[in-house]
């Protein structure tokens, strides 16, 4: 009898403290709260009603044009407002903490984990830094420049 009780006790301590024998952290708690204010919203509210994704649209079209090999020319803004010419390249840069692999894969969890762009990389949600790629004028190839608010690095010399 006195085992059936201690199993009893254990099994409804395990049962209140969740499967995984863990107590819900704070921002479990916060997070299950905040998804159901959410589902409430679009409940009473609904979703907008967008009938024609020109939006949407506008963003695959930027994104197509952005895979074809577009000449550009990369300028830096002085203090002033001032452009100076950096180099002739090639696209619009890509943010330097761009990655090309999903940087939080994580299949054991119940969250929403990145997802990659269309483009199949992951963006990050801010960057200071870009790579560019800039025409060296003496080989007359294309080379990778990382270029930041206050700091430019290249692997050859730039005409500024």
């Amino acid at each position: 009898m006195k085992i059936a009780k201690i199993l009893l006790l254990v099994g409804l301590g395990w049962a209140i403290m969740g499967q995984d024998g863990c107590q819900e952290s704070s921002d479990q708690i916060q997070n299950r709260k905040q998804e159901e204010l959410s589902r409430q919203g679009v409940t009473q509210i609904g979703l907008p009603s967008i009938v024609n994704f020109q939006e949407k649209r506008t963003y695959k079209m930027i994104l197509e044009l952005r895979d074809t090999e577009i000449k550009t020319i990369t300028y830096i803004i002085d203090m002033n407002g001032k452009l100076h010419k950096v180099c002739d390249s090639i696209g619009y840069g890509i943010p330097y903490a761009t990655q090309y692999t999903n940087p939080m894969q994580d299949r054991h969890t119940n969250y929403g984990m990145p997802q990659a762009d269309p483009n199949g990389l992951f963006s990050p949600a801010s960057a200071d830094g870009t790579w560019v790629l800039c025409l060296n004028h003496e080989t007359k190839k294309m080379s990778p420049v990382f270029i930041e608010p206050r700091v430019i690095v290249s692997p050859f010399a730039l005409n500024i």
